[in-house]
């Protein structure tokens, strides 16, 4: 039986999900992180847990991976040639390698026309327009993916100690994150020296929390974030699009925050990254396929 693959993965997990020749899932599973910009070797050992359980699952033992075809949507596979170096540590029969947002637009809006955008641990923007693709975004949080959740729990940890110097007023949820580091500032510094994307992307929901509150840091904090989601809308979704899909643990969150030129064209998406990945793969193997006769 041939055997179809999807992965999806970025700064907080990876899923997989196996599927028959027809594209019919028979096994999932997931794992730890997968930024293969962050850590690719930490990516290949949670790529291979994640799999190696949708494998069990669909009643196979784990030799089974070298008879699979997979399509990997990563986080980071668009910087460095990191997508091909993967590639070559796997050991699955067939691989692609795609950016994050490649699967997500397959799943969100299909074949069609429409603008996605990713807002999880990082965000990156991707369109498709009359069979272009142009994305946007994606190059880590240290130099990008404004409005993810690693940004925003990062901004967070400067304010706190910006607030904790006098030079920004304290607010509560200054006072509630400095109390989780129990008060001790020497304990953020040491926290966001080895803090990975993940790491500060945990403090991102408190954000929101505090804002929906009325708090003025989290009011801030949010109205910054949006301004920068809207002004990359601006630059990458074409004025007749109608289509747009919020995804990641944070679209939901701020959906409803945008203005009523993007909240109007907001709909939900037809499918997520991971079942993406699996059509993805079905459609490119088939093509492959069909190509060597």
């Amino acid at each position: 039986m041939e055997l179809l693959l999807g992965i999806d993965g970025g700064g907080t997990g990876c899923r997989a999900a196996l599927a028959d020749s027809a594209g019919r899932i028979i096994g999932r599973g997931k794992s730890g992180a997968a930024n293969i910009m962050t850590d690719i070797e930490g990516a290949r050992i949670n790529i291979l847990a994640a799999t190696r359980q949708a494998l069990q699952e669909a009643g196979l033992g784990p030799e089974a991976e070298t008879s699979v075809s997979a399509v990997l949507g990563l986080a980071g596979a668009n910087v460095n040639n990191n997508g091909a170096r993967l590639e070559k540590l796997l050991p699955f029969a067939r691989a692609h390698v795609k950016s994050d947002a490649t699967i997500a637009l397959h799943g969100a809006i299909g074949d069609g026309d429409g603008t996605v955008v990713i807002l999880g641990t990082g965000s990156v923007f991707i369109t498709r327009q009359k069979g272009q693709i142009r994305t946007i975004g994606g190059w880590g949080f240290k130099v990008s993916d404004l409005g993810g959740g690693a940004r925003l729990g990062r901004d967070l940890l400067e304010e706190v100690l910006l607030a904790h110097d006098g030079v920004h007023p304290a607010s509560p949820l200054t006072e509630k994150t400095m109390a989780l580091f129990e008060n001790d500032p020497d304990r953020i510094v040491t926290f966001a020296r080895d803090a990975k994307p993940n790491d500060f992307g945990a403090y991102a929901p408190l954000v929101f929390e505090y804002a929906d509150k009325g708090d003025p840091l989290g009011s801030l904090l949010i109205e910054r974030s949006v301004k920068t989601i809207e002004e990359a809308l601006d630059a990458i979704m074409p004025p007749e699009q109608d289509r747009l899909c919020l995804i990641g643990g944070l679209g939901s969150l701020y959906a409803p925050r945008l203005s009523p030129k993007y909240r109007a064209r907001i709909h939900p998406p037809l499918g997520d990254a991971l079942s993406g990945a699996v059509q993805l793969a079905a459609k490119l193997f088939a093509h492959e396929e069909a190509a060597h006769g």
